[in-house]
């Protein structure tokens, strides 16, 4: 998945190793996935901000930790570091992480997969939530499932249609419908719970 060169290793070994925290690992983000703005965001990661849908990546002395909804994006990246008169260069490349913005020959699916990938996700996994398109049906009605934070939550018809549905329709007009096909009673850890 994610792949550093002999440089990169040493530099992120001798890094941690200044911050005298046991069990410090990496935590590497795609910020805005799949638009012309991506980016990916190392930061620290102490041992208790790890979550169990983290992909680790085990390293010598310490471990890289991707989240569920960046991991796509980071797919096939390789880290390299060039040590020069300055310091050095930490050089990141993510092939995936800027995803092409469909032509006008796409079709409806490509369309909406983009929306939600550049725009829906990254907005909702704030919440710690993810939307995820189940299908199209032959009248062109897409239908979604909530994830994570998002399933269960008390303003999940809010998110679906002053958000997302709204968004869809605007910017994919052969879109007739938007639907939620989320089975919400199961929702183990919704972002906001109403108020019964």
């Amino acid at each position: 998945m994610i792949q550093l060169d002999a440089a990169a290793l040493s530099y992120f070994q001798k890094l941690l190793a200044q911050q005298e925290i046991a069990g410090l690992g990496v935590r590497m983000r795609a910020h805005a996935p799949g638009t012309a703005n991506a980016d990916c965001k190392l930061e620290f990661c102490e041992p208790e901000e790890v979550t169990e849908t983290d992909f680790v990546i085990e390293c010598e002395g310490f471990s890289i930790f991707v989240d569920a909804l960046s991991a796509p994006f980071l797919d096939a990246t390789e880290v390299s570091y060039l040590a020069d008169a300055a310091g050095g260069q930490l050089t990141i490349k993510a092939p995936k992480l800027k995803a092409k913005v469909p032509g006008v020959d796409a079709s409806v699916i490509e369309r909406v997969q983009y929306i939600l990938d550049s725009e829906i996700n990254p907005s909702v996994a704030s919440h710690g939530g993810r939307v995820s398109l189940l299908e199209l049906t032959a009248e062109n009605a897409v239908v979604l499932q909530f994830g994570g934070g998002c399933q269960g939550c008390g303003m999940k018809d809010v998110t679906l249609k002053q958000g997302i549905e709204k968004t869809l329709l605007a910017r994919v007009p052969e879109i007739t419908a938007v639907i939620d096909a989320t089975n919400h009673e199961a929702g183990a850890n919704p972002y906001y719970v109403a108020p019964k």
